[in-house]
């Protein structure tokens, strides 16, 4: 059996395209990670810095796994004067901090208490403990990231300027 040369062209010049299309339709076009639905999205709370509060107390529990619902990073439960409070740190905390952050620590935290999902929370913007001081988040709110390694300077309450290494003062 002899085929004829311009039926095998024809047959190339419609089977290959037909193939290419076939594969191409196969493909999703746009390979994109599907949005979480809103109930499991979580949304940061504004910082209000107008209600900064003071918060002195004893870490009764470190979270460190997210939990759905929370805002990611660290938590601090703090027993204060006014009960169990959860203390936001967000996740850019240096190795010698979050080490050194234990149950049974006294802490003293400036925040403002923000409510997510039916929840209070302070959001953290300075903690100090054992004699140092952590900025974890600007005068706007905004997390600060650990400058490991780099000297910072901050004036204590007697307005001295002191200079430390790495994300404590």
């Amino acid at each position: 059996m002899r085929r004829r040369p311009l039926q095998c062209v024809l047959r190339t010049l419609i089977g290959a395209p037909s193939v290419l299309l076939v594969a191409i339709l196969g493909i999703p076009l746009g390979a994109q990670v599907a949005p979480q639905s809103q109930a499991e999205r979580v949304v940061a709370p504004a910082y209000d810095a107008a209600h900064e509060t003071t918060l002195t107390g004893t870490i009764q529990g470190v979270v460190v796994k997210h939990e759905k619902g929370s805002a990611p990073g660290m938590h601090l439960l703090i027993a204060g004067s006014q009960g169990v409070v959860d203390a936001h740190l967000g996740p850019y905390l240096d190795s010698d901090t979050r080490t050194a952050l234990r149950e049974g620590t006294l802490v003293q935290i400036v925040g403002a208490v923000q409510t997510s999902k039916g929840r209070n929370v302070l959001l953290a913007r300075q903690l100090v403990f054992s004699g140092c001081t952590v900025t974890i988040r600007n005068a706007q709110g905004f997390l600060v990231r650990a400058q490991a390694g780099r000297a910072r300077a901050s004036k204590d309450e007697k307005g001295t300027e002191t200079e430390s290494k790495g994300g404590r003062l």
